[in-house]
Order: structure tokens, then C-alpha cells, then sequence
């Protein structure tokens, strides 16, 4: 799950990600869903990736892994996950007090990181580069391939920026969190 509010990126980084699968031979399902307002509103896209068909709607109960760009509505996202699922949270901006215990968090100041890139703009591009970096759900090389598909043709000279921002998010997490392919080769 990735979720946060309208601009923030949502979309356009879990449309990333589903492509990168899929560029890797994943099976992979998107389900995107925001709010009433273009900027501010609710935003969430459910990603199911899978080495077989993906043969249901990816309406989920569960989850064992989340991108959390703010703190709006973060209880739609806290009630999805499991015990033990990995959370990936923008520091820079998320404001609730939360007891992280049952979760395999991961703290990253994506939009600070992005700043540095030279557009706060990019920070859901951090938090999907430091995602693949914690779970391997995908690969880096993937995602950057896959930012040059998504951009639409108005953002294109946005590319290297978004490209940069997926490195910079990668290299914020030292060490894989979890294994989203448990006894695959790397």
C-alpha cells in the first residue's frame, strides 16, 4: 500500500512500481484511489505483486508492507497491517505519535531528501527507492527504467530529477528489512 495526500505523488510512484514488476516478470495488479480534491484529499494505491497470476480485484485486508507519505489517514493504512509489516514513513512530514512496536519501520525524511535532490516534489520517489532498497520487492535499475515510461510527456524534463531521487531514497537504507521474495536468488 502506499498512501498519503493528493500531490504528494502516490500515483504516479505506485504506476512506477507496478511497471518496474512487471518489466521484471512479476504478475502485478493496481488499485488506485484518491479523494475529491486534486491537492490535500486522500490517496492510496494497493499494489499486488505476485510470481503467479494475480487473479482477484487487489482489495486487501491485509498487508505486510506499507509506504506512508503523511499522516492524513494514516488509520485507513494502520488497520491493514499485519503484525511484523514493513513501514516505510516520511519523517519530514508525518505528525502522529504512534507506538511503531508491531512494525519493521523504516524511517526516511523523504521530502527533506528530495530538497536536496532540488524539488520536494520528488519525495515519493524517495520513499519508492528506499522501498525497493528494504524489501526487494523490485529493483532500482527497474524503477529508474520504469520513471521514463510513467513521466507524461509534460514532465519529461523531470526525468533525471525523479531518477536521482529513487537513488538517493535507495541509498538512505543501509540493509534489506525484509525479503518480499523469500528463497529467490538475488
Amino acid at each position: 500500500m502506499m498512501t498519503g495526500i493528493g500531490g504528494q505523488g502516490v500515483q504516479l510512484a505506485a504506476r512506477v512500481v507496478t511497471l518496474a514488476a512487471l518489466a521484471e516478470g512479476r504478475h502485478v495488479q493496481l488499485f488506485g484511489s484518491y479523494g475529491g480534491m486534486m491537492r490535500g484529499g486522500d490517496t492510496s494505491a494497493t499494489i499486488v505483486v505476485g510470481d503467479q497470476a494475480v487473479e482477484s480485484p487487489p482489495t486487501i485486508a491485509a498487508t505486510w508492507s506499507a509506504v506512508v507519505m503523511h499522516h492524513d489517514y494514516w488509520d485507513t493504512t494502520r488497520r491493514r497491517l499485519r503484525p511484523g509489516s514493513v513501514v516505510l514513513v516520511n519523517t519530514t512530514v508525518f505528525e502522529h505519535e504512534v507506538d511503531w512496536s508491531p512494525y519493521a519501520l523504516v524511517p526516511v525524511p523523504a521530502t527533506e531528501i528530495a530538497g536536496t535532490v532540488g524539488s520536494v516534489m520528488t519525495a515519493s520517489m524517495v520513499m519508492v527507492g528506499a522501498y525497493a532498497a528494504a524489501t526487494g520487492l523490485v529493483t532500482l535499475d527497474g524503477l529508474v527504467a520504469a520513471v521514463g515510461e510513467v513521466l507524461p510527456e509534460y514532465r519529461r524534463q523531470h526525468r533525471e530529477l525523479n531518477e536521482r531521487a529513487l537513488r538517493l531514497g535507495a541509498d538512505h537504507v543501509p540493509a534489506p528489512v525484509a525479503d518480499a521474495w523469500p528463497g529467490e536468488a538475488a
